[in-house]
């Protein structure tokens, strides 16, 4: 296994403090904390070449997580193995094997280009100079970097910005990429762009990916298989189609009619999700999808009509408001 999570747990002392000079004045000789546990006993396993969505709500225990994987923190308990490392011992031949790529992080300096980084960050890993040329190029062709190289960081735009720090994160070949919300604040074309590029990456390299994101397109797009966390705690690790047969066993019918017919007449062959003049979505059993849409056909008079799966994002929401786990 390319990752191995044992029990894995992380706490935090928070200092809280009230607003005004008297608790500040208070705080100087009496601090109150609060022990705070972002990561309760999580335990999972990853493949070589596997990539999994890491997905929880904000707060969830998904960076705290990923932190704790790339060796920035150390777990108060359990055990995390990556590539036969422990992590927060930060050995320099596990340091050499995994990135860690944040989206709300840049690691590109601001003011130069960003070939200035690259090559500092060929300095740092020890990259021989053929297999870093080969290596660059490849990336460049990849990303299409060539107009950017030059370009000083902050002249990017945030899309451009982001290919960079991915194509620095990748110079030394790593086997294991963490990547926390790496198309955060792109637009569409920038975040096709990008899981168009991580999926050839992990074709061409099998490299290792645990990925979080709140955009589901990421995950839906390049994982199969998730994991789900909810206030520190693992609610589900499995199949991402699977979850959503367990979480929403219905599917959704949409229609389009050639003339408005009663509610009633409706609600008969499965709930009104909406109604808007001719336009109607109805939510159905999904092992009875098939004996609705005959019923559909013969009863109303349709125009068109499609079946559809639920949002995955519903379907995300919903696992995190039934609080128990789907295991």
């Amino acid at each position: 296994m390319a990752i191995s999570v044992q029990q894995l747990t992380k706490s935090y002392r928070v200092h809280h403090k009230e607003a005004g000079l008297r608790s500040s004045l208070r705080n100087l000789f009496a601090r109150r904390y609060e022990l705070v546990e972002a990561v309760k006993q999580v335990s999972f396993e990853v493949a070589q070449g596997e990539i999994v969505g890491f997905l929880g709500p904000n707060g969830a225990g998904k960076t705290t997580t990923l932190k704790c994987l790339a060796g920035l923190l150390h777990p108060n308990a359990g055990s995390a193995e990556v590539l036969g490392f422990t992590p927060h011992n930060r050995e320099r031949a596990f340091l050499k094997q995994i990135t860690l790529v944040m989206g709300q992080r840049n690691q590109l300096l601001w003011d130069l280009p960003a070939m200035e980084t690259f090559l500092v960050n060929q300095a740092i890993y020890g990259v021989p100079e053929r297999e870093f040329r080969a290596t660059l190029q490849e990336l460049v062709a990849l990303l299409g970097l060539e107009p950017l190289l030059t370009k000083q960081v902050r002249k990017l735009s945030l899309g451009e910005r982001m290919k960079c720090e991915l194509a620095a994160s990748l110079l030394h070949r790593p086997r294991v990429l963490f990547l926390d919300e790496p198309t955060l604040g792109l637009d569409v074309t920038a975040q096709a762009a990008i899981r168009d590029f991580l999926r050839a990456y992990n074709q061409q390299y099998a490299v290792t990916v645990l990925l979080t994101s709140h955009y589901m397109a990421d995950v839906t797009a390049l994982a199969k298989r998730v994991l789900v966390i909810d206030h520190g705690e693992l609610k589900y690790d499995g199949d991402l189609h699977a979850l959503v047969e367990q979480t929403a066993p219905y599917k959704l019918l949409r229609l389009t009619l050639q003339q408005p017919v009663d509610s009633a007449d409706l609600t008969r062959l499965g709930e009104i999700e909406s109604l808007n003049g001719l336009e109607v979505t109805l939510r159905v059993p999904r092992d009875a999808t098939k004996l609705v849409m005959a019923q559909v056909l013969a009863s109303l008079p349709v125009e068109d009509v499609m079946i559809e799966e639920p949002p995955i994002e519903q379907i995300i929401r919903d696992v995190f408001q039934h609080g128990a786990s789907y295991a």
